[in-house]
């Protein structure tokens, strides 16, 4: 399996996938097929060398500079180039798939910067066979119904499945079809930001007619791509280890990193200097909700808010899943970073992981706050067990693409969401489009583990674990939190000295007043810094 890595270049971020072993060789893995994918695929086929693929600009986790319409493909180019060389690789062959190629056309050209030493474009026949028919995406910006979804597989399934100059009939012959696992991964890369693919695409379609004139080296297929290759490893040096991801200069700047632990490689935000704090998403998603929290606590302490294993972009071991396993796994990552003392902050399932972090582990912990822990009666636990976590496959039509969206919607509709009557109305609202499409892209980046980490939150003894603090812990929740009402039951089970009071806001849901969500970040860093104002209300009654 490939490594997922970040490298950042001024002010963005790229994210490379690094497989097999030998020379290096930079891959772009074109515009259908995914980077992770495709670097798995290059390291069973062309043994002997490290393949690095890359996540294209404005697509996965790479932002580049992809998304304005007005860059020329040298400007989109220029990203790659600049991640090429900050990861210390030396010039060496680059192979470009489908439409890729005009960007490796236009790092083959460069004036300055990183540049190949050889250049190798895969299937460039069947981009030029798409700009002949003249084969674009539909427009991409998320729409209310989630259906924008369903166009992108579409879009990425025909491109595989389809003669490209003749969209009358199925293609007889190319690599093998991908399945639907592979065109998952794949429509997770392109709705990134899917409004910059659909730029990147027709930018990169609009460029083709430069590839008849470039002179450049053309393999049909992979079995050409291989021989070609196999007599260009000689007197090369193995590629070095990658350095390690740098964070941004403006230290306010969130920035994404992995850390690797016994159990797997986990995803990580991060923003800021100073004391850490670390932060616990509520499930199923990943921590890109909490954003809100990175940026608001920035400025006074480090805020690293990981994936759970299983969930986003971190890894996904397979194995049952309790608090305590994922409290384990979060101590893990402190060890990782060399992190012996830290605050916590954790919502929902995140209270749990960081009250049984808390609790078990105490000479680690300065603080912890604790938002909205589960503490609700033990038959509504059981109902949910039974009735919110249908499994989320990935279909080869994309089906799951709209089950995930109104799952996702009607969790902004009704508590709990397969509810669906009058009483269980929430009042929350439901977010735009924009904001619902980057909600869904969470629940779909964990996939069939998706329920794991939700599950053990409804499984956990939390009236048997809050008696035991012994740090100082705020607990708190804001008043659309379905979770609100368990601050009363809290404060009759927290010890003395813990602090229980309802906070403005819930500051990673869409829709809060932006005064209410800084009165929540200001009473979380008043706590933190080592105590409560007399602005902060006294605890529930």
């Amino acid at each position: 399996m490939s490594t997922p890595h970040y490298v950042t270049i001024a002010n963005t971020q790229m994210r490379i996938w690094r497989s097999g072993s030998g020379p290096d060789l930079l891959v772009l893995p074109g515009l259908i097929e995914a980077a992770s994918e495709c670097a798995d695929r290059l390291a069973r086929d062309l043994p002997g060398w490290t393949v690095t693929a890359v996540d294209l600009p404005g697509t996965g986790g790479s932002a580049g500079a992809a998304g304005t319409g007005t860059e020329d493909i040298a400007e989109l180019a220029r990203p790659i180039a600049d991640a090429a060389a900050a990861l210390g690789l030396p010039s060496c062959p680059l192979l470009a798939f489908d439409l890729a190629a005009p960007l490796a056309l236009a790092m083959r050209d460069a004036a300055a910067g990183w540049r190949p030493d050889r250049v190798l474009l895969v299937d460039a026949a069947v981009a030029e066979g798409w700009m002949e028919r003249g084969l674009r995406p539909a427009p991409m910006a998320p729409r209310a119904d989630g259906t924008h979804l369903a166009v992108l597989w579409a879009h990425l399934r025909d491109a595989h499945v389809l003669e490209p100059r003749d969209p009358r009939h199925p293609a007889s012959a190319g690599a093998p079809l991908p399945g639907p696992m592979a065109l998952d991964t794949m429509l997770r890369i392109a709705a990134a930001a899917p409004d910059r693919y659909e730029t990147l695409w027709n930018q990169c379609l609009d460029a083709m007619p430069r590839i008849a004139a470039s002179g450049l080296p053309r393999a049909d297929g992979m079995a050409a791509a291989v021989e070609a290759l196999s007599a260009m490893t000689s007197g090369r040096p193995d590629a070095k280890p990658l350095p390690p991801t740098r964070p941004f200069a403006d230290p306010a700047r969130v920035w994404h990193d992995y850390a690797d632990t016994p159990r797997g490689r986990v995803h990580l935000r991060r923003a800021g200097r100073g004391r850490p704090l670390l932060a616990f998403q509520s499930a199923p998603g990943s921590s890109a909700p909490l954003l809100p929290l990175l940026h608001g606590l920035s400025a006074e302490w480090e805020v690293i808010a990981p994936d759970y294993l299983g969930n986003g972009e971190s890894d996904k071991p397979e194995r049952a899943v309790d608090i305590g396993m994922l409290a384990d796994d979060m101590l893990a990552v402190a060890d990782a970073l060399g992190l012996d003392g830290f605050d916590l902050w954790g919502t929902h399932t995140g209270a749990l992981v960081a009250l049984d972090l808390t609790v078990r582990h105490p000479e680690r912990i300065g603080r912890a706050v604790l938002e909205a822990p589960v503490l609700i009666p033990p038959d509504f636990s059981a109902d949910i067990l039974d009735h919110y976590f249908p499994p989320l496959v990935a279909d080869r039509w994309g089906l799951h693409l709209l089950q995930a969206w109104n799952m996702r919607r009607d969790m902004f509709l009704f508590w709990p969401w397969y509810r669906q009557e009058r009483a269980a109305a929430r009042a929350i609202g439901v977010p735009d489009a924009t904001v619902l499409h980057d909600w869904t892209m969470g629940l779909l980046a964990s996939g069939a583990h998706y329920d794991r980490s939700y599950r053990a939150a409804f499984r956990y003894d939390t009236r048997a674990a809050l008696p035991r603090l012994t740090r100082p812990a705020l607990i708190c929740a804001g008043p659309a939190d379905m979770l609100v009402e368990g601050l009363v039951e809290a404060e009759r089970l927290a010890p003395a000295g813990t602090e229980v009071t309802p906070t403005p806001a819930t500051v990673w849901y869409p829709g809060q007043g932006a005064d209410a969500v800084q009165a929540t970040i200001n009473r979380y860093a008043t706590f933190l810094r080592g105590g409560l104002d007399g602005a902060i209300p006294h605890p529930v009654a």
